[in-house]
Order: C-alpha cells, then structure tokens, then sequence
C-alpha cells in the first residue's frame, strides 16, 4: 500500500488528471511561475516517457565555497546586528546561522555581477503625442526609430544607454538637457515615412544620479546601511542587464518583467490548440552578503503559432470542451491575406460571413462579406458560417479569419485549456543537469552575459562571472512520524506508507450515502446502483476504513445515481448537469453525514459545481473520486481516499513524534495559515479575490478549521484579517477553554515588494483580533511571528556530489540553505522539505517579517520542516509548509464557487475584457452565499 502517484500524490496543486483540473490561478504567464498549473514540487513531467535523463549538474567537478561565506564575515555580522534595537515595523535581523543537519555544497543559479564605479543616470522617457503609443509594440518601434535617427549620435546617446523601450533610460554619462528627439514614424514593413505621416518627439528629462556606494556598503554589511533603499539601483541595473537581450532587432522577445525567450534556445514544441512552447531566460539582479548577483533561470511559455487565423480557431475550438475562441484572438497581430497590411485583432464578431451585409458604393447595394470577397477579390471563402474577426480601431473591420495569417514571435497572454497545460508541464519539467546547463550555455549567450559579448555591458562597465555561485547548506534529519499503532519509516524522499498502521485518532463513519455520476462515458462508469462491481467497491473502501482505525457503521451506505444532461455549447458551465445532482441528493430521506462521490470524468464544471451546492448551500460533506481509478479496488487508492475521509470526520491521520513536538507542546501554541488567490487570465473583469485563514485548535495539530471571505479584486492584502483571526480565536477558546500564548503565521502568497505592507496592514489587523479578548484583569498578548513562504522564485539549487543528491540529481529533502543567495540582514532561509518526484525542485523561500517569539535559526528551520512532515492529505513531506499549504487548497476551494465567473462568463453582462465591476462583485456575493456558514461543515476541513 505505499503511496505512489496515485491520486492523492500529497501534492495538492492538481498536476493533471487529478479531480479538479490543472490550477487555474495561472499568476501571469509563462511556466515558471510556480502558480500557474505545477503540482507543488516544481513542474512536473521530465523523466517520463523517454524524457531527458537527470542526473548531478556537473559532477565530479571540483566545487569550492566562495571565499566571501568561508571568511567568517558573515557570523561577524550577524554578530555586530545582535546589539542593534529595531524601530517599530522594522523586519527582524537575523538572529545567527543554522548548524543542524549534515553540511553540504550546493550550486546556486547566481552569478557574481561587478557593481560599476557610477554614478548612472536616470531619465524619464515621455513620448508625444500619446495617443497610439500605449501599444507596446508601437513604443518598441518609436525607439528603434529614435537609435536609428542622427540625433541618438548628436546628442551623445549611442553606445551609452540602456532603456525599457518606454518611459525608464539609464545613461553611462550626463546627457544635454533639454533632449529631444523627433521620430518620423513609419512600420517595419514600410520603406520609410510617409509624407505628412505620425511624427512623435520623445523627450528625455533628467530625474536622479544614481550613487553605487550605497549599495556596496549595504552589500558589505555595514550596519547603519541596512535601511538603505538599494532599489533606485538594482532597478536601474536590471535596466542595463535586459538591453542586450531587449534590444530592438534582437532575436529575445521580453514577456513579463525580467523574462526573455529565444526561438533558437529550443526548438518551439507544439503544444496544440494553435499554440507552441518557446525557451527563455529569467534574469534578475539580487543582493548578497558581500556580492551583487544576477539571478538566471530557464521558464517556458506559449507562444502563438505562425499560421492561418481560421485553421488556429478551429484548432483551439476544439482542443477541449468550452474553449473560447474569443478569448484565443483578442490582440493577436495578423497579416492580411488579400491586401496585406497588418492589424490586430480587437474582437471576435458575432457575425459571420454569410450574415453581415454592409453597403458598397461600388457595386451600389447591400452585399454579404462572403459576396463582397467572391466579387471584388475573386476569393471563395472557405468558412463563411465562421465568427468574423474585428481588427477595427475605433470603428470596426470585420474580417474573415481564413485571410488573415498570425504573425510569427506573438507570446500568448490567456489561458491556457487543459491540454494546453498538460503538454506545457511535459516540455517545461526537465531533469536539474538539464536545466542547469541550458542557464549556462545558451543562457548566458542569449543574456549577453559573457565577457565582452553586450556593448550595452561594457558602457557602463558591468561584467558577469560565468560560473554559478557554490553556498553551503544542510540537509536536515525528517522527524519521527506517529500512528496510532506502527510506526513507519520514511524514506529518502520523505515519504512513508500505510501498510501496518493505524490513524491517531480514527473517525466514525456513519450514515454516509454514494452517489454516482453518469455522465455518457459507458467504460468506467457503474452500470447502476446494484452494479455488484460497485457494491464490492464500497464494501472494500469501507472495510480500508476500518482497517485504518476508523470505526465503520456495519450497515452499507445509501446509493444514488445522477444521470447528467449532455453538455451543450449554450450552458458552458453545466448548471443543468448541477440541478440534476441537486434533485437527487434532495431525494435521500435524511441527510447523510458525508457523501463518496464517483465522478464520471475530470470534468471540471461538474467538480466545482458539485463542491459549490455542497459547501455553500446543503452543508454536506464530500469526497469526489474517479470512477476509472476506484473501480480498480487498488488498497492503495482506497488508502489515500481514507486519508480525507478521516480528517472531514474530524480524525487524526498521524502526528509527529514526541521530540518532534518539544517545541509546539511548550506552551498552548496555534498554527496559522494564511493566502490570497486572485483571478487569472480569461477571468470576467473584476472578479474578487479570495482570502483563506486556516488554523490549528488541538495539540496535534493536525485540523485546521478555514475562515474564508471574497474581497477587492488582485487585493494582496486580506481585506477582513482581523475578523477572520477572531473566529479562529474563538474556536480555539471553545475547544480548550484557553486562548494559545504563541502564535505563528505562515503567510503565503505576498509577493516581495509586499513584505513591509504584511507589517504595516495585516500585523495591525491581527494584533486588533488579539484585543478582542482583553479583560478587564488582564490584556490579551500572545507572542506572534509571522512567515512569509515564497514559491514564486527562481532560486535553484544544485547537489555537487552524488552522495548529497536524489535519483534526479535534485537536493535532498530537507536541504536547507540560510548563507550565500539569502538576505544580507533579514532572518530568511531556502528549505526544500519533499523529495522532488520530476523535473527541477523548486525550495520554498521563508522570509521572517515579524518576531515576538525570539526564533532561532535551527528552531525555525527544524520546526518549519518538521511541520511539513503534518500534511494530512499524503503520506508524504509537501513542499509547502502544512499551514500555508491549508490555506492554499482552501482558496482553491473557494475558487469553485466563483467557477463561473473565473470561466470568464458572467450573468450580469462582464466579460474578461469589461464590465461593470460593481455588479461583478454582486454577482459574486450570490454565487459565494455567505461562504461556509453551515453548522456540520463550519469547523471542518471540508476544503481537503
């Protein structure tokens, strides 16, 4: 019964195939991103299926610690900071370096950058008149244009700036001021410009010189330094690291912020649904103790396929059930076929060919598009029954999309289906050696980064190091796990199994219904309710059950079948399919404590929709399984569905052991998790994003009952902290008639220019919820901490021997790294707890930003791993730790309730490109229903 991939790999983030579909948060683009579709450990895939081999990144090479962090230097400052009393909100210094575990050598994805003497220059770009110039593409064209001009050399720009190709322009020396430069403009395609063509100045003011002192001390670790704002000069260094690689003509074309992809660092890999997979290069400049770095990593995104417009229609149409073509075209750029000139699509029409007359003078009458065609061009329009598409500015040009072709190098900005993701993670996920040597040959190519290579370097006298960074780090030892009875032993890669063992605490399982969804997919389906096949599947996850330590009504549980409408294009959501399962769960005579549902197929539509009736109107507890997958009666699989029966009963799977819980059994301590996802791409304008507050009440912490609320949309901040801390509060105190002394946050989802906002909002918000429990004898004032974990990060570590790495060639589990690529004052660590299954391991990033307790480093770093070890869902370490991971897979869970909405498909008019978000908003308040108000579910973990 050991835990394979099965699935409940434990991984939480739904890779694909598992009951819900791929994640759909999708947090901006490319794959690398550690949101947008990965299971938890990375990317998946890589490895399988004659993939590329993994294996260590170098080995056998000799690896030596760089002489800044074997110097003593940094103890002495982390020392030297120990004396220093913090002013109020300020983030806490690190209180010293962890000793833990056995020491190792790892390499980092950095390479050591040369800080120029300085000082730079900044300047503001503005370009007039603006009308026409928001499109970045046009933008691009206007400073081509402007380098190309006699004026760049005139007035002494050439050869001695950087720029983003918009409004920021870093400059090697003072240039003249006033500055501005006149731009006849005209298009790539066009010989030159037109008489009496646009013309745009651009003009060039003079905003700040940059001193690189400052930073320079910071990095050395003076003291008095450590407020000192350093972004003024990364931000202008980033500037002058992207201008080779963004540089007008080049073969990069810059996605995001800091992301650059070349069709020659890998050939495009069809991904289907008219899209394909390009290679690129993530570079970002970082402080480090005593050594500016550039960070650089590999990331993988979509790209449009050069190819007929209608034959890409077609081909995303029907790459999966409800794909939106409009959603496919808006802003992509085409050429047309019939005269040739170039446009962007703004729309898709609702008019076809064969419907939409307009007059023409010329023939002087109403004529359909596909007459117009036939007569004026002689084109016989091959799809006239297709949408038209509108490339029209103001007023519209309603085209048909079999003359328009799409231009080539267009990166895709909307959602990916399905499919799409599925074939994206196979492609992105290769093994650590693979990914390693790609960053360091055509990597460092593409960037510009070796000696010499980018004059946009040289002007500025900015050289790169080509070998990558060696820093110390531990692998730290896993806890001991507890079961009721047996203990199990994990293995390397922090993974155990169920055979002999029994949950801590077992749950009862009573009164509990099956429902059967049928759904016309006649091979995995049950044939009826008294299908013989189906009776031994309940009888034998029942008696799992039972083996498990759970005690189990002997009577067989209530069976029901809902036999789905078909889906239709008119009801892309499947509410008809929702009714149907409503009457007959309304049917059962009385209402059964928790229901084992067997869904048909991974239809996403009807997993939401079964989750949203569930959770927020019939306050019934569920459990969605796969039909294929349960029929097949594997003890293993049953295992892993006992796994989430037992904790929505209010059981205990297992614990850790006693050492393993010196520190949380101290004191009545609470564990809290805390995240906020937001809506993604091809998601109806305005849609809320939703808070999750997850906290543990019992001394094995192990449940974590959820407050959950929508609020403002893409708000990173929770909007309703304070209330929701408050509840779970509360439920502590009614559990164990005390309030806990400490209290430890994990913070997930806070990107890094929001750590000090955590500080400023959400620490005053939580602190109001404390106050809420004052007496008149005495004040409420637990010890708080809070962590921030970051997943969203292209830090990578690299094993240097074989005996410190997995099969894969990826770090250990429980590798640790606090000294070389982490914060020069602050108390951060990298802590990859789970053992990678594919591809390249991702470390989580803990970022202490508030401390009351007095952490130290092994406590912290012990702690925070052992905790990850407490995952009630697997069998297994998660790369998150439990807490955050809770709350994550809460709003994942919130996310069903706004399915529609995050469909991109709206009652009250919204679309993904507008609408009234007042009314997006109201829309949205319905469909959540006061969240999960029922009294059965309420202090649950229904979102497991």
């Amino acid at each position: 019964m050991s835990h394979q991939r099965g699935y409940d790999r434990g991984r939480g983030r739904g890779g694909s195939g598992g009951r819900g579909s791929p994640d759909p948060r999708g947090r901006g683009g490319g794959f690398d991103r550690g949101r947008g579709g990965p299971p938890r450990g990375g990317f998946g895939g890589g490895g399988r299926g004659g993939g590329p081999q993994g294996g260590v990144f170098r080995a056998g090479e000799p690896a030596n610690i760089d002489t800044r962090l074997t110097d003593q230097s940094q103890d002495a400052l982390v020392a030297s900071l120990q004396s220093l009393t913090l002013k109020p909100n300020e983030l806490p210094l690190r209180p010293g370096f962890g000793k833990e575990g056995k020491a190792i050598k790892l390499r980092a994805n950095f390479f050591p950058v040369k800080v120029p003497k300085g000082p730079l220059f900044e300047y503001d770009v503005s370009i007039s008149p603006v009308a026409g110039t928001a499109v970045r593409r046009v933008k691009r064209r206007i400073f081509q244009l402007a380098e190309q001009s006699p004026d760049w050399t005139n007035f002494g720009l050439s050869g001695i700036v950087a720029h983003d190709h918009s409004s920021k322009l870093i400059a090697a020396r003072q240039l003249p001021q006033p500055l501005a430069i006149r731009v006849p403009y005209y298009d790539e395609d066009e010989a030159g410009p037109k008489a009496g063509g646009k013309e745009y100045t651009l003009t060039i003011e003079f905003i700040q010189d940059i001193d690189t002192s400052g930073l320079v001390n910071y990095l050395q670790g003076q003291a008095q330094y450590r407020d000192y704002d350093i972004m003024p000069v990364i931000s202008a260094l980033n500037v002058i690291l992207a201008a080779f690689p963004n540089r007008s003509g080049g073969g990069g074309v810059m996605v995001g912020r800091n992301r650059f992809f070349f069709r020659n660092a890998m050939d495009p890999v069809n991904l289907g649904g008219g899209l394909e997979a390009w290679k690129g290069f993530y570079s970002s400049v970082r402080p480090a103790h005593k050594q500016l770095m550039v960070n650089v990593n590999v990331c993988t995104t979509a790209f449009y396929q050069a190819k007929n417009l209608a034959a890409a229609i077609i081909e995303f149409s029907d790459s999966t059930f409800g794909a939106r073509p409009a959603a496919f075209v808006r802003g992509v750029r085409v050429k047309t076929l019939h005269l040739g000139y170039k446009k962007s699509v703004k729309t898709l029409s609702n008019k076809t060919a064969r419907q939409y007359r307009f007059h023409v003078a010329e023939f002087n009458r109403e004529v359909t598009v596909e007459e117009y065609f036939k007569q004026k061009y002689n084109i016989k329009l091959k799809y006239p029954d297709m949408q038209l598409v509108d490339v029209g500015g103001q007023k519209a040009n309603l085209l048909p999309a079999e003359l328009c072709e799409i231009l080539p190098n267009q990166p895709f900005r909307g959602k990916l289906t399905d499919k799409n993701t599925e074939n994206m993670i196979k492609v992105a996920a290769n093994p650590p050696n693979v990914n390693a040597q790609s960053i360091i040959g055509p990597g460092l190519d593409g960037l510009g980064f070796r000696q010499g290579a980018a004059p946009q370097l040289n002007a500025f006298g900015v050289t790169i190091g080509n070998e990558m960074t060696v820093v110390p780090g531990r692998i730290l030892s896993p806890p001991g796990i507890k079961y009721g009875t047996g203990t199990p032993s994990v293995d390397a890669k922090a993974s155990w199994n169920l055979r002999n063992v029994k949950f801590a605490k077992g749950g009862r399982l009573e009164n509990w219904a099956v429902l059967v969804i049928r759904d016309g997919n006649g091979r995995d389906e049950f044939s009826s309710p008294n299908d013989p096949e189906l009776v031994a599947t309940y009888r034998g996850f029942a008696q799992m059950c039972r083996t498990s330590g759970m005690s189990v009504d002997q009577k067989d549980p209530v069976v029901i079948a809902a036999t789905l409408p078909p889906r239709t294009p008119t009801d892309p959501t499947r509410a008809a399919a929702i009714g149907s399962i409503r009457t007959q769960l309304m049917s059962l005579k009385s209402k059964p404590t928790i229901v084992l549902v067997i869904l048909s197929s991974g239809d996403k539509h009807v997993y939401s929709g079964i989750k949203h009736l569930c959770d927020s109107y019939l306050d019934l507890a569920t459990v969605c399984v796969h039909s294929s997958k349960i029929r097949k009666q594997s003890p293993q699989y049953f295992a892993n569905v006992a796994l989430k029966f037992n904790m929505k009963l209010g059981g205990v799977n297992h614990s850790l052991d006693q050492k393993s819980m010196t520190w949380l059994k101290k004191m009545p301590t609470m564990l809290v998790g805390i995240d906020v996802t937001h809506p993604g791409p091809g998601t109806v304008k305005g849609t809320p994003s939703i808070a999750a507050v997850v906290a543990s009440y019992e001394t094995e912490f192990a449940q974590y009952p959820c407050s959950m609320e929508i609020q403002e949309t893409k708000k990173e901040m929770v909007t309703n902290l304070g209330k929701m801390m408050w509840e779970r509060l509360t439920l502590f105190l009614k559990k164990n008639k005390t309030l806990p002394q400490r209290v430890l946050v994990y913070r997930d989802g806070v990107s890094e220019g929001q750590f000090m906002t955590v500080v400023e909002e959400e620490l005053p918000a939580i602190r109001l919820a404390f106050k809420k429990f004052d007496t008149p004898k005495a004040p409420y004032k637990p010890k708080l901490a809070i962590v921030i974990c970051g997943k969203r990060h292209h830090t990578r570590f690299y094993p240097t021997e074989e005996a410190n790495a997995d099969d894969k060639g990826n770090p250990r589990s429980g590798t640790v790294v606090d000294r070389g690529v982490t914060a020069v004052y602050n108390f951060d660590f990298f802590l990859q707890a789970h053992g990678g299954l594919q591809g390249t391991t991702r470390p989580t990033h803990y970022y202490v930003v508030h401390d009351d307790i007095g952490f130290q480093a092994d406590e912290l770093q012990t702690l925070t791993n052992s905790v990850s070890y407490l995952f009630a869902r697997a069998t297994k370490a998660v790369s998150l730790v439990s807490p955050a991971y809770y709350a994550d897979l809460a709003c994942e869970r919130g996310r069903c309730y706004l399915h529609k909405l995050l469909s991109g498909i709206s009652s009250s008019g919204g679309s993904a490109a507008s609408g009234n978000e007042d009314a997006v908003m109201r829309e949205a308040q319905q469909a959540w229903n006061n969240g999960v108000s029922g009294p059965k579910l309420q202090e649950t973990m229904y979102y497991l």
